[in-house]
């Protein structure tokens, strides 16, 4: 997954605006219970990588919306009316009353279906990137409301800080934890995608407690991700990715992410995350590994 500069994305035409989609990494998710509106009530720490997948666009004259595909996982996702990229903008053009038009390109450098938000991602990525464009007036309670309609894990990643998020998405509290901002960080995924609403029909309805956050020792001795066991049972080469995570010399951290498949690690240095990913690459060639940084809030 490429570090790429958003003013000099490749395959955007001049003229186009660019937004990253940074990919979302749950360092924490706590299931408390199941909602009466069906949805699961959840505690979680989000924070964002500085890598991503790319929405670019500009306008069309006509109000007509049309979504290119690229980049190395574009094949796998389909460019019609559900594809998040162009419910957003629907969505928006709802807002505002009136049928504006844009050429959008989603170059996709995060796997499909893979626990890190890049749907979810995508989508405010294309929500910041219209409102620009379009020269939306909206305030931020509206915009997040938009965005949660679009998906629950939409309203954080509008704005990609790391960030306590609760309820089923729409609870979000911005969040300073010390030693964060800045870790190097490896996200890998065996290459297998897992349907989240099997992931959560498999959660065993207990409540082990809430998260708490003061610090990364609480985080890492308190928090887990209770969807880490259905996600095995689904996927048992979930349990290998963590398995060679954690054996990696330098890791803090190592735990799933979302509803999985992809994991990620914490390290104290660039040379040992370097040296994991070498390793795991390695041991695995047909995995996906991608070294990166936990972005600032």
């Amino acid at each position: 997954m490429p570090h790429v500069d958003a003013g000099m994305a490749a395959g955007t035409e001049a003229g186009d605006l660019v937004e990253i989609a940074h990919a979302k990494v749950n360092l924490a998710l706590h299931v408390r219970h199941r909602r009466a509106d069906g949805y699961h009530a959840l505690e979680s720490l989000f924070v964002f990588a500085e890598h991503g997948d790319l929405v670019s666009g500009h306008a069309r004259p006509d109000g007509m919306l049309n979504l290119r595909l690229d980049g190395p996982f574009g094949p796998a996702l389909d460019s019609g009316p559900d594809n998040l990229v162009l419910k957003a903008a629907r969505a928006l053009q709802a807002y505002i009353g009136e049928e504006r038009g844009a050429s959008l390109t989603l170059t996709k450098y995060l796997p499909v279906a893979s626990g890190i938000g890049g749907g979810s991602a995508d989508a405010a990525a294309a929500l910041r990137l219209l409102t620009r464009l379009w020269d939306v007036p909206i305030g931020r309670d509206e915009l997040e409301r938009i965005a949660l309609s679009l998906g629950s894990d939409v309203p954080a990643c509008l704005f990609s800080v790391t960030q306590m998020v609760q309820g089923r998405g729409e609870l979000l509290q911005r969040r300073t934890v010390e030693g964060l901002d800045g870790a190097p960080m490896l996200l890998v995924n065996p290459g297998v995608g897992i349907s989240t609403a099997r992931i959560f029909a498999g959660w065993d309805q207990v409540d082990r407690g809430p998260l708490a956050a003061r610090d990364m020792e609480q985080l890492i001795v308190e928090g887990r991700n209770d969807l880490e066991p259905p996600a095995v049972a689904e996927a048992p080469v979930v349990a290998d990715v963590l398995a060679a995570l954690r054996s990696c010399v330098g890791i803090r951290l190592a735990r799933m992410s979302g509803s999985g498949a992809t994991c990620f690690a914490l390290f104290d240095t660039e040379s040992q995350r370097a040296s994991a990913a070498a390793s795991v690459r390695s041991a695995h060639p047909g995995w996906w590994v991608a070294e990166t940084r936990i972005r600032a809030a």
